[in-house]
């Protein structure tokens, strides 16, 4: 029995799988190390994980996560999870690694995630080869829940939202300066904070504007990081809940700029477990 867990800043989802694939399934709290202290992540480890596995039968830890590509990181994360769990194999690589092995398999491609965040590479069937770097949500992260979110707040407080989108914005979520200021620049996880915006963009797609100002975030994703790549020879697959539920527009936007899209999962994790159940039945 192997542990797959794949973590964004939001939500982890963790899958237990054998050679005949996923045996279940449950979510904890995102666990970034950028954004997260090691007490914290010990916390989450010991009282949200902790209490789903039948630890004395896992043999195998396999830890993709954002935040996960810096050498300490990545070690401090690979010590606790075996402290905690218990397994001799741990392996922590970053949630982009999960996402090129979920979207292509053996195959060389262009995978992408369009979630909480945004990120993107090229994979050769093996290995990333390429890759433009993400930067975060106040550097980067275009196109993601939190770039858009972070633009639809930023015209709110301006005034530049339609009246009648305004009223609904406001209204719903009963905003003022101080306590936004608040939010973005003392509390913790202001990238999740701005991503919560992303749902009620969702909601109000058939708006002229709020439909503009997504598929700038996407052209922007696409110009600053997918042009960069091989994107004529290779297709482009995207993971994430943005990706998921915005699939129709992300296609018309790439459709413009002659870029190929293939396949778009809500989540990595059930072709992440078929990639390591075939490794294991090997």
């Amino acid at each position: 029995m192997i542990l797959i867990a794949d973590s964004g800043s939001t939500k982890t989802e963790w899958s237990l799988v054998d050679k005949e694939g996923i045996k279940c399934t449950f979510r904890t709290s995102g666990i970034n190390p950028y954004f997260l202290t090691e007490e914290e992540i010990r916390r989450i480890l010991t009282r949200e994980v902790l209490v789903e596995l039948p630890i004395e039968r896992i043999t195998e830890v396999y830890f993709y996560g954002a935040g996960c590509t810096g050498t300490k990181s990545t070690e401090n994360l690979c010590v606790l999870l075996h402290r905690i769990i218990g397994s001799d194999m741990v392996e922590v690589d970053s949630d982009l690694m999960a996402a090129a092995r979920a979207l292509c398999g053996d195959e060389p491609g262009i995978a992408c995630i369009l979630g909480t965040g945004s990120n993107s590479c090229v994979y050769d069937g093996r290995s990333i080869t390429a890759q433009v770097p993400s930067l975060g949500f106040i550097l980067g992260d275009e196109g993601s829940g939190s770039d858009i979110g972070k633009n639809l707040l930023a015209d709110a407080m301006k005034g530049l939202l339609p009246t009648d989108i305004a009223d609904s914005f406001f209204y719903r979520y009963n905003l003022s300066r101080e306590n936004v200021l608040e939010a973005i620049y003392r509390r913790p996880l202001p990238n999740r904070y701005v991503a919560q915006f992303s749902h009620f963009v969702h909601e109000h797609l058939d708006n002229e504007y709020v439909r503009s100002l997504v598929r700038s975030r996407f052209e922007a994703f696409f110009r600053r990081n997918i042009l960069s790549y091989p994107y004529r020879e290779l297709p482009v697959h995207l993971t994430g809940s943005v990706a998921y539920h915005y699939k129709e527009l992300l296609h018309e936007v790439a459709s413009e700029l002659s870029i190929r899209i293939g396949t778009v999962l809500p989540t990595p994790m059930n072709e992440l477990a078929r990639y390591h159940a075939d490794r294991l039945a090997e």
